[in-house]
Protein backbone atom coordinates (compact mmCIF):
# COMPACT_ATOMS: atom_id res chain seq x y z
CA UNK A 1 0.00 0.00 0.00
CA UNK A 2 2.88 2.23 0.80
CA UNK A 3 4.50 1.72 -2.83
CA UNK A 4 1.20 2.35 -4.12
CA UNK A 5 0.99 5.60 -2.32
CA UNK A 6 4.12 6.78 -2.94
CA UNK A 7 3.54 6.25 -6.86
CA UNK A 8 0.15 7.57 -7.02
CA UNK A 9 1.77 10.81 -5.75
CA UNK A 10 4.38 10.93 -7.77
CA UNK A 11 2.49 10.41 -10.67
CA UNK A 12 0.07 13.86 -9.60
CA UNK A 13 3.57 15.58 -9.03
CA UNK A 14 4.71 15.00 -12.42
CA UNK A 15 1.48 15.60 -13.66
CA UNK A 16 1.63 18.82 -12.23
CA UNK A 17 4.95 19.78 -13.25
CA UNK A 18 4.00 18.69 -17.28
CA UNK A 19 1.02 20.94 -17.29
CA UNK A 20 1.95 24.04 -14.94
CA UNK A 21 5.08 24.57 -16.80
CA UNK A 22 6.15 27.25 -19.57
CA UNK A 23 3.74 25.46 -22.21
CA UNK A 24 6.25 25.53 -25.24
CA UNK A 25 8.06 23.17 -22.86
CA UNK A 26 5.05 20.67 -22.63
CA UNK A 27 6.36 17.99 -24.59
CA UNK A 28 9.68 17.64 -23.11
CA UNK A 29 7.75 17.44 -19.42
CA UNK A 30 5.35 14.67 -20.70
CA UNK A 31 7.74 12.70 -21.84
CA UNK A 32 9.60 12.62 -18.84
CA UNK A 33 6.56 12.00 -17.03
CA UNK A 34 6.08 9.11 -18.98
CA UNK A 35 9.48 8.02 -19.21
CA UNK A 36 9.37 8.33 -15.10
CA UNK A 37 5.59 6.71 -14.54
CA UNK A 38 6.64 3.78 -16.54
CA UNK A 39 10.00 3.16 -15.50
CA UNK A 40 8.51 3.12 -12.04
CA UNK A 41 5.79 0.72 -13.25
CA UNK A 42 8.66 -1.44 -14.91
CA UNK A 43 10.45 -1.96 -12.03
CA UNK A 44 8.02 -2.55 -9.64
CA UNK A 45 5.10 -4.55 -11.40
CA UNK A 46 5.24 -8.08 -12.61
CA UNK A 47 2.59 -7.20 -15.21
CA UNK A 48 4.20 -4.45 -16.30
CA UNK A 49 7.64 -6.75 -17.01
CA UNK A 50 5.85 -9.57 -18.53
CA UNK A 51 3.73 -7.38 -21.59
CA UNK A 52 4.07 -9.33 -25.34
CA UNK A 53 2.98 -7.46 -27.81
CA UNK A 54 2.11 -10.54 -30.84
CA UNK A 55 -0.40 -10.09 -33.66
CA UNK A 56 -3.14 -10.96 -31.26
CA UNK A 57 -2.81 -8.23 -29.03
CA UNK A 58 -2.36 -5.62 -31.67
CA UNK A 59 -5.74 -6.88 -33.40
CA UNK A 60 -7.49 -6.33 -30.34
CA UNK A 61 -5.69 -3.05 -29.16
CA UNK A 62 -6.86 -1.55 -32.50
CA UNK A 63 -10.34 -2.70 -32.40
CA UNK A 64 -10.65 -1.25 -28.72
CA UNK A 65 -9.20 2.09 -29.87
CA UNK A 66 -11.55 2.12 -32.86
CA UNK A 67 -14.43 1.47 -30.11
CA UNK A 68 -12.74 3.98 -28.05
CA UNK A 69 -12.26 6.85 -30.86
CA UNK A 70 -16.19 6.07 -31.55
CA UNK A 71 -16.79 7.49 -27.92
CA UNK A 72 -15.02 10.33 -28.12
CA UNK A 73 -16.77 11.28 -31.52
CA UNK A 74 -19.81 11.45 -30.12
CA UNK A 75 -18.72 13.04 -26.78
CA UNK A 76 -16.89 15.53 -28.56
CA UNK A 77 -20.39 16.62 -30.24
CA UNK A 78 -22.27 16.22 -26.65
CA UNK A 79 -19.13 18.29 -24.99
CA UNK A 80 -19.64 21.41 -27.14
CA UNK A 81 -23.10 21.62 -26.43
CA UNK A 82 -23.27 20.67 -22.79
CA UNK A 83 -20.13 22.11 -21.31
CA UNK A 84 -19.56 25.57 -21.28
CA UNK A 85 -16.29 26.18 -22.56
CA UNK A 86 -16.75 22.97 -24.06
CA UNK A 87 -15.21 24.25 -27.83
CA UNK A 88 -12.61 26.19 -26.22
CA UNK A 89 -11.43 23.81 -24.22
CA UNK A 90 -11.00 21.18 -26.89
CA UNK A 91 -9.35 23.74 -28.88
CA UNK A 92 -6.89 24.13 -26.22
CA UNK A 93 -5.96 20.77 -26.28
CA UNK A 94 -5.38 19.96 -29.72
CA UNK A 95 -3.31 23.37 -29.98
CA UNK A 96 -0.92 21.01 -27.73
CA UNK A 97 0.09 19.32 -31.38
CA UNK A 98 1.30 22.40 -33.32
CA UNK A 99 4.25 22.82 -30.46
CA UNK A 100 6.20 20.13 -32.11
CA UNK A 101 6.38 18.05 -35.94
CA UNK A 102 3.65 15.47 -35.81
CA UNK A 103 6.58 12.94 -36.75
CA UNK A 104 8.09 13.95 -33.47
CA UNK A 105 5.08 13.70 -31.44
CA UNK A 106 4.12 10.32 -32.88
CA UNK A 107 7.42 8.85 -31.81
CA UNK A 108 7.31 10.73 -28.59
CA UNK A 109 2.88 9.18 -27.86
CA UNK A 110 3.93 5.61 -29.62
CA UNK A 111 6.90 4.90 -27.79
CA UNK A 112 7.04 6.57 -24.47
CA UNK A 113 3.83 8.46 -23.15
CA UNK A 114 0.78 6.13 -24.72
CA UNK A 115 3.08 3.12 -23.02
CA UNK A 116 3.87 4.77 -20.07
CA UNK A 117 0.33 5.26 -18.82
CA UNK A 118 -0.80 2.09 -19.41
CA UNK A 119 2.18 0.36 -17.46
CA UNK A 120 1.42 2.46 -14.71
CA UNK A 121 -1.96 3.25 -14.30
CA UNK A 122 -3.70 -0.22 -16.06
CA UNK A 123 -0.90 -1.92 -14.58
CA UNK A 124 1.05 -0.85 -11.15
CA UNK A 125 -1.90 1.26 -9.80
CA UNK A 126 -5.30 -1.63 -11.10
CA UNK A 127 -3.05 -4.18 -9.63
CA UNK A 128 -2.88 -2.97 -6.21
CA UNK A 129 -6.38 -0.47 -6.09
CA UNK A 130 -8.63 -2.07 -8.02
CA UNK A 131 -10.38 -0.27 -11.30
CA UNK A 132 -12.83 1.65 -9.44
CA UNK A 133 -10.31 3.81 -7.89
CA UNK A 134 -7.70 3.53 -10.78
CA UNK A 135 -10.06 5.40 -13.16
CA UNK A 136 -10.79 8.05 -10.26
CA UNK A 137 -7.23 8.32 -9.77
CA UNK A 138 -6.64 8.80 -12.94
CA UNK A 139 -8.95 11.16 -13.66
CA UNK A 140 -8.41 13.11 -10.65
CA UNK A 141 -4.44 13.43 -11.99
CA UNK A 142 -6.21 15.41 -14.72
CA UNK A 143 -7.89 18.20 -12.35
CA UNK A 144 -4.22 20.40 -12.49
CA UNK A 145 -5.13 21.08 -16.02
CA UNK A 146 -8.25 23.36 -14.77
CA UNK A 147 -9.64 22.10 -18.18
CA UNK A 148 -13.18 20.41 -17.38
CA UNK A 149 -13.25 18.78 -21.05
CA UNK A 150 -9.90 17.27 -20.59
CA UNK A 151 -11.09 15.85 -17.15
CA UNK A 152 -13.96 14.55 -18.46
CA UNK A 153 -12.02 12.72 -21.58
CA UNK A 154 -9.23 11.55 -19.41
CA UNK A 155 -11.81 9.84 -16.97
CA UNK A 156 -13.78 8.09 -19.52
CA UNK A 157 -10.81 6.86 -21.36
CA UNK A 158 -9.38 5.14 -18.40
CA UNK A 159 -12.48 3.85 -16.90
CA UNK A 160 -13.00 2.50 -20.54
CA UNK A 161 -9.41 0.68 -20.52
CA UNK A 162 -9.60 -0.42 -17.00
CA UNK A 163 -12.67 -2.25 -17.73
CA UNK A 164 -10.88 -4.05 -20.56
CA UNK A 165 -8.03 -4.53 -18.25
CA UNK A 166 -10.85 -6.12 -14.98
CA UNK A 167 -12.07 -8.09 -17.60
CA UNK A 168 -8.97 -9.78 -18.42
CA UNK A 169 -7.59 -8.18 -21.63
CA UNK A 170 -3.91 -8.21 -21.87
CA UNK A 171 -1.90 -5.58 -21.04
CA UNK A 172 -0.20 -5.32 -24.13
CA UNK A 173 -3.03 -4.81 -26.14
CA UNK A 174 -3.97 -1.90 -24.14
CA UNK A 175 -0.59 -0.52 -24.84
CA UNK A 176 -1.86 -0.79 -28.56
CA UNK A 177 -5.18 0.27 -28.24
CA UNK A 178 -3.60 3.11 -25.86
CA UNK A 179 -0.73 4.43 -28.52
CA UNK A 180 -3.09 4.10 -31.48
CA UNK A 181 -5.68 6.03 -30.09
CA UNK A 182 -3.47 8.75 -29.07
CA UNK A 183 -2.00 9.00 -32.52
CA UNK A 184 -5.21 8.89 -34.53
CA UNK A 185 -7.29 11.12 -32.18
CA UNK A 186 -4.71 13.62 -32.08
CA UNK A 187 -2.70 13.55 -34.88
CA UNK A 188 -4.70 11.51 -37.78
CA UNK A 189 -8.19 12.25 -37.48
CA UNK A 190 -9.46 14.69 -34.52
CA UNK A 191 -12.45 15.95 -33.78
CA UNK A 192 -11.72 18.94 -35.03
CA UNK A 193 -9.29 20.66 -36.46
CA UNK A 194 -6.76 22.56 -34.18
CA UNK A 195 -6.13 26.24 -33.73
CA UNK A 196 -2.82 28.07 -34.27
CA UNK A 197 -0.93 28.13 -31.03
Amino acid sequence: MRLLALGVAAAYAAFGLTFRGPRERFWDRMTATGVTLGGLALATDRDARRVRIGPAAVALGLASAAGLYGIFRLGDALARQVMPKGSEEIGNIYALRSLRPKGELATRLGLVIGPAEELFWRGFVQRRAGYLTTTALYGGAHVVTENATLIGAATIAGAYWGLLRAAGVPLGALVVSHVAWDIWIFLIAPTEEPRPV
